[in-house]
Parts: structure tokens; sequence; C-alpha cells
């Protein structure tokens, strides 16, 4: 649904996976299949943002940013979007609120790496984050000790699904979150800008290009 919202259904597991994919790359993509294999999700939508709020500088385009995603994440269970731009917002919680109000009845989990649930607290309503929808933390290299001792960890401990039942996150009344490790592809889209490969063909094609969430 390229100029239109996308189309879920009452009763669907929607993930959603935001950021401002500059580049999307394979480790987005990897990602993405391990949590609809791992967190019971029908579909998953990237929220390609307008810009992160915390950034001096913004990204690239966001056509441009939406074409390559497309080029890269090629699945039948996983749209490209650009939901936040349609509807103005940027701070993951707005974000969530708007998408609730618009889809009433379908199910909705966030999805994040655990280097983000390290730093959720400094996020704006993190707290409203954590309770309106289950939370499905992907680890990745070096993140796992500092993700599991953070504020939201110890705070919503009670809350957290074990791993071995992540497949009820899906369905699970928040707060519920569930923490995996998985294996992860080690590119960052900051590596690839660095070394002056953000270009939106190449990124469609190149196999190894190797999750940051940008929406805080």
């Amino acid at each position: 649904m390229k100029n239109q919202f996308p189309l879920a259904l009452p009763g669907q597991v929607i993930g959603l996976l935001g950021g401002s994919f500059d580049p999307p790359h394979e480790g987005h993509a990897h990602i993405t299949r391990e949590a609809l294999r791992r967190f019971g999700l029908d579909r998953v939508w990237w929220l390609v943002s307008p810009g992160n709020p915390l950034k001096e500088h913004g990204p690239a385009p966001l056509a441009r940013r939406m074409a390559a995603a497309r080029a890269v994440m090629r699945h039948p269970r996983v749209e490209i979007t650009d939901v936040e731009a349609r509807l103005g917002t940027r701070a993951t919680a707005d974000t969530l609120r708007a998408l609730r109000a618009r889809y009433p009845g379908v199910r909705f989990v966030w999805l994040m790496g655990a280097d983000n649930l390290a730093q959720l607290h400094l996020w704006k309503d993190w707290r409203d984050i954590m309770d309106s929808v289950p939370v499905g933390v992907l680890a990745r290299p070096g993140q796992r000790i500092s993700a599991r001792v953070s504020m939201a960890a110890r705070v919503y401990r009670r809350y957290r699904i074990a791993a071995t039942a992540s497949h009820l996150l899906g369905r699970a009344t928040p707060p519920a979150w569930c923490f995996v490790n998985v294996p992860m592809v080690a590119e960052s889209s900051t590596a690839i800008r660095a070394a002056g490969k953000w270009d939106a063909d190449d990124v469609g094609r190149r196999p190894g290009c190797k999750i940051r969430r940008a929406g805080v």
C-alpha cells in the first residue's frame, strides 16, 4: 500500500520495527525474520521514520530510504511503511497511541534491539510504551548484560516472558516483554554511511549489508 495506511484486521498481531533505516541493511531484515519466527506475529511493519528528533543532522530523504528498504526486505509478511510521516508523529509513544486509535482490535508488538532496551528509560513516556503493547527485544552482540540490568528491565521484571515461551508474546496482555538471543548480523547503518556506501541501489544489491531504533 504505497500511498495509504497499511491494512490490518482486528485480531491480527502486527510487529512494529521503527527506525530511520539510514540506510536499511541485512541486519534489519534478519531481525525481522527472527521476530516473525519467535514472537507469534502475523506480520511486521517497518516504520521508516521522517527523522530522529535526537539527531542534529537529518537522515537521507524519506523516499530514498523507503525505496532502499523495499529492496532489502522482500517478504510476503513484511510491509515497508511511512506511517509516522502520515500520522505526524516522531516519538514512539505517540506513534503507538495513534496506531492503536486507528486500528482498534489489532494487537501491536513493539520490536527493538537490546541496546534500545538499555536506554529505553530515556525515551518520551517510556512507561506508556511498556504498558500499552507487548515488547519484543532481540539481543545484539555486546548489549545483553546492559539490557538485562537496565531500568526498564528492572521496573518490569515481573512481566518478563521467558524466551522459551516467546511465541506467546504476540497475544500477551501488556505489560509484557520478552528478551531473546538470536544470531545477529554485525553490520550497522552508521558503519555503512561512514564507509561511503549509502547508495539506495547499492544497498539493495549487497548481500552482506550488516537493529537499531531511532524513534525515541
